[in-house]
């Protein structure tokens, strides 16, 4: 027979009844037509490579087929987890623990050395501050004599310029001013005995 919509040739299969019912009971409960469930299967024998002729092994044969390739697998993991994980996974250990004692060991030799590089900042730090104390202090009394002895040149200045304009006034005077003369002389007398 031959549809001239699809160009599909089909053909056709003798079947018995008995699979003509199986057939028809996975049709129904796939839903899908006879044509479709017939391509399916041999699409499947195909992909499977499983050959119709012959006979299906019991499934008690098989589920021990798969528990035989289970227990080997799980063999296979021991033997390779203990020849190759476990001593890869000491060797890890190993190095890491190596690695956090030398961390360790490295942090306490830096802490102390911090510790002692702060202690030594530290005491240089309060000798400076000692010996700045003390060049503070020389500072401060020389400013203070300083300030004394800038006092008393000031004092000791207006003395001497009262002193050259008493002997200003006194070269001016002239023969008749006796008494202004004697007065002179006295003040000029009295400043020069306080300077003294």
């Amino acid at each position: 027979m031959q549809n001239d919509n699809r160009k599909t040739i089909f053909t056709t299969i003798s079947i018995d009844k008995e699979t003509a019912n199986l057939v028809a009971k996975i049709c129904k409960r796939y839903s899908l037509k006879k044509g479709e469930i017939v391509k399916l299967a041999f699409q499947y024998l195909e992909k499977a490579h499983i050959n119709p002729a012959d006979a299906p092994e019991s499934v008690k044969t098989e589920l021990s087929k798969i528990s035989k390739r289970q227990d080997d697998i799980i063999r296979f993991i021991r033997h390779y987890e203990e020849q190759q994980l476990n001593p890869m996974i000491r060797t890890s250990h190993s190095i890491a623990v190596k690695f956090d004692t030398v961390a360790r060991d490295l942090s306490e030799k830096v802490g102390s050395e911090i510790t002692n590089s702060k202690n030594t900042l530290v005491n240089v730090l309060k000798k400076l501050d000692e010996q700045f104390g003390k060049v503070v202090t020389v500072i401060n009394n020389q400013a203070k004599q300083i300030n004394d002895l800038s006092q008393v040149h000031q004092k000791d200045n207006k003395k001497l310029l009262k002193l050259i304009s008493l002997y200003s006034e006194l070269s001016a005077c002239g023969v008749m001013d006796g008494k202004r003369k004697e007065n002179l002389k006295a003040e000029i007398m009295k400043l020069i005995n306080e300077t003294q």
